[in-house]
């Protein structure tokens, strides 16, 4: 098995190309949703590659639970069939459940749309030690609401908190807030699986004929794929917003499902490797407390 220090070096060749640090340079038309980064698409060496990932990704996980200090916030968006659900479940298999909290963001409930747009949001972040994922975020208040413009309409705001530069301004609170959050412990990487349109075609084709896949198929994803051009456009115009070394963005190809989930890898690899992880030293009086225990069992006849 290769070293750490392989591994790193291995994944941050093909993670460097899709992080975007600094927004104003940034345009969605510069990533390749086929890229691989020239890697062969044979599925046993990407595989392995991707396992030696995780098992490195599980053993920095529990460092980070046992330190109990920082925390680490990933954020996947992206259109329908883009791979997300899969993604999360192949990168954080083996990792240890109780340092691990999922939440999918959907259509807001009653209580939440009683609350700020952020609300939800705000209370699942990770608590220290702790990795969250964010299946869809409080992004989606800036992308399917700008699509959408009646979702924001019944969001029950005062007439005069929906201005022509609402979204600008949803933009710079997460911006704001993903800054405030690096200060205070939490590191944000946020993931666009960028999909092409035809290869969202050739898998919503796939549900359809696999009996197996019917259940991912709804009616309402082939409405929102007519919309693809404003979704694209309203993608770029939230990446360029907030992208910032703090809290970058990765825009991942994702017409080949393998090498999204190794680019994946990479980026939350080389964020655990920048905090220099290490399990807790223990002071005197704890070591000392640790020898009277060791000699107690000692002591035991059974």
């Amino acid at each position: 098995m290769p070293s750490k220090q392989e591994i790193l070096k291995q994944l941050a060749g093909w993670i460097d190309p899709y992080r975007v640090t600094d927004g104003a340079k940034f345009r969605l038309k510069t990533i390749d949703p086929s890229d691989t980064r020239g890697l062969k698409s044979d599925k046993g060496g990407a595989a392995s590659r991707l396992e030696a990932g995780v098992q490195w990704l599980s053993t920095e996980q529990d460092k980070l639970y046992a330190q109990d200090r920082r925390s680490l916030l990933l954020i996947f968006q992206a259109m329908d069939a883009a791979g997300k659900d899969s993604t999360i479940k192949h990168v954080l298999t083996g990792v240890n459940p109780v340092g691990v909290h999922v939440v999918t963001f959907k259509q807001p409930s009653a209580e939440e749309l009683d609350h700020d747009w952020m609300w939800r949001c705000y209370r699942n972040l990770p608590e220290r030690g702790r990795i969250g994922i964010f299946n869809r975020s409080y992004y989606e208040e800036v992308l399917i609401v700008r699509v959408h413009e009646e979702i924001l309409r019944a969001q029950k705001l005062p007439p005069e908190c929906i201005g022509k530069n609402v979204f600008d301004q949803r933009l710079r609170d997460m911006a704001a807030f993903e800054d405030y959050m690096a200060r205070n412990g939490t590191t944000v990487l946020k993931f666009f699986l960028h999909v092409s349109r035809k290869e969202q075609k050739k898998r919503f084709i796939e549900r359809l004929d696999e009996p197996s896949k019917n259940w991912k198929f709804a009616a309402a994803d082939l409405k929102e794929r007519s919309h693809w051009d404003e979704y694209m456009k309203a993608y770029e115009a939230a990446i360029r917003a907030t992208a910032t070394p703090r809290a970058p963005w990765f825009v991942v190809p994702a017409d080949s499902k393998w090498f999204t989930r190794l680019v994946v890898v990479g980026a939350i690899a080389e964020a655990l490797e920048k905090m220099q992880l290490k399990y807790p030293t223990l002071n005197q009086t704890q070591r000392a407390d640790l020898d009277r225990s060791r000699a107690l069992l000692l002591k035991e006849k059974k």
